[in-house]
């Protein structure tokens, strides 16, 4: 993946350093025209030996690989802050659907001061190994509160396991914590046989359960977070928003803690 940035990056450092090439070798002058006067070139002015230039550029490259190396940070560099921007965006105008969805579990302080929203899929291995993390901080941070959206994108069977998931929220969202730790926590494959397993063991009467999971406002709930993800440029799981910041990946308890009282700096 660095390799195919770097060739991207010399292809671009190649065509600008030929459009500088060129300029100055077709304007020798072009440094001492007097800037109140219009510049005029004749056609012949603007021939120059491709080969040669290429081959200044080429050697100037060699000579000098970090050059490369600059280019490619500055890049990523902006790339991210253009990232970051388009995310205060997306988060001030949805702001109640990141954090305040009513489909979405709640665990940790329903009322803390601070909020930080999961986009998780029960198939996840990241994000098993994640709750954990999920766990060790509501623990600790008796003023947190920890919203977990279902974004089942690992097939059918997450989608199902998180329709039984949204069900029983709707049912029992006292209990939801136990069901998400049971069966996110769980050995084998998330199903619906199996979240439906955890719901019955948790007091989920079956018939209302499977009546609920037909309910359309699921399906519903799942295009908007689909939609939110997508805004967010959220591809995978486990991913994060803590505050006006969005973390990809299970990166562990330090760097989400460091967000999280960077979320209440900013209070």
């Amino acid at each position: 993946m660095k390799k195919a940035l770097l060739l991207g990056t010399t292809g671009i450092a190649v065509a600008l350093a030929m459009l500088a090439f060129g300029f100055v070798a077709g304007n020798p002058q072009t440094a001492k025209a007097d800037t109140a006067q219009p510049v005029q070139l004749a056609a012949a002015d603007t021939k120059i030996d491709r080969s040669e230039v290429e081959g200044i550029i080429r050697d100037y490259l060699l000579k000098n690989p970090e050059v490369l190396l600059e280019v490619q940070d500055a890049l990523e560099a902006k790339q991210k802050e253009e990232q970051r921007i388009a995310h205060l965006g997306v988060i001030k105008d949805a702001k109640e659907q990141i954090f305040n969805s009513a489909f979405d579990g709640v665990v940790g302080n329903p009322n803390g001061k601070v909020t930080i929203v999961e986009f998780y899929d029960y198939n996840c291995g990241f994000c098993k190994r994640a709750i954990e993390d999920m766990r060790a901080l509501t623990k600790s941070d008796p003023d947190l509160r920890f919203v977990l959206k279902e974004f089942p994108i690992l097939g059918p069977d997450s989608q199902k396991a998180s329709v039984v998931s949204m069900a029983f929220h709707m049912m029992k969202p006292e209990k939801y914590g136990e069901f998400h730790n049971a069966l996110l926590g769980g050995q084998g494959r998330a199903t619906e046989a199996a979240a439906i397993k955890i719901a019955l063991s948790l007091g989920a009467d079956e018939t209302t359960l499977r009546e609920k999971m037909k309910d359309p406002s699921i399906p519903q709930a799942f295009s908007k977070t689909f939609d939110l993800a997508n805004k967010l440029a959220i591809t995978g799981t486990p991913s994060y928003v803590v505050g006006n910041d969005v973390v990809f990946g299970a990166l562990g308890q330090e760097v989400l803690a460091e967000k999280i009282e960077a979320a209440k700096a900013a209070l």
